[in-house]
């Protein structure tokens, strides 16, 4: 049954890719929550020399990086201007903005402790687990405020730490890949049912602008 299953999940991105191996770990490794975590191995069900499948997947999971970090913000600041999505958006927002302040720990984002977030950045890509990865990574870094070049090197070593790690498993397991790509796809999707029912429940965030009037005007009365 799950070699079926696997069966089926790879005959479907070989349909979009037009049947080409490589192409296919590359597209695999572009979705968020199985980025190069799932690519590798099913480019080992391919049949792809594992060195291959790992390069592949990492150039493919390292590059949606830049579209992440520059248009997130700007995409769910343009969302939230539409009503009936605006809530749903404040509520996603509201969640990578947490996870923004977990690793931050309330630091001023100045010099020593700059460097700091980044090393949290790093850890938080390097680390193999479906809610990991350069997606999250990419998109707590855009929260946090680092800059791009501050973050490039967090997002791309980190990846890199977390490619070589499945590489390593994929090689040690490679008889039993079928059961991998299975574990990481349903990991996948039920990652993504405690996301979407994490929103659901959570409440909306306020915009900077807003926080920062109620900071303000709190400071105010404090100093009167």
């Amino acid at each position: 049954m799950i070699t079926k299953i696997t069966e089926t999940l790879i005959e479907f991105f070989l349909k979009l890719t037009g049947g080409n191996g490589s192409l296919t770990v590359v597209l695999v490794s572009m979705f968020p929550l199985i980025e190069l975590k799932g690519a590798i191995p099913v480019g080992e069900r391919l049949g792809l020399e594992l060195w291959r499948s790992a390069l592949m997947a990492y150039v493919g999971s390292t590059l949606v990086a830049l579209p992440i970090f520059f248009l997130l913000i700007p995409l769910f600041n343009l969302l939230k201007r539409w009503k009936p999505l605006s809530r749903f958006v404040s509520k996603v927002e509201n969640v990578f903005l947490r996870r923004a302040e977990r690793i931050s720990s309330g630091k001023d984002k100045q010099a020593a402790a700059r460097r700091m977030l980044t090393l949290g950045v790093f850890a938080f890509v390097a680390v193999p687990l479906p809610l990991t990865g350069v997606w999250t990574g990419t998109a707590i870094a855009a929260f946090l405020g680092l800059r791009f070049r501050e973050a490039a090197p967090a997002i791309v070593l980190g990846n890199l730490i977390a490619g070589s790690v499945i590489t390593l498993l994929t090689f040690l397991f490679r008889q039993y890949v079928d059961i991998i790509i299975f574990a990481i796809f349903v990991a996948a999707i039920v990652m993504l049912a405690v996301f979407i029912i994490k929103v659901a429940v959570s409440k909306p965030g306020k915009d900077k602008a807003e926080a920062g009037k109620e900071e303000g005007g709190a400071s105010d009365k404090n100093s009167q």
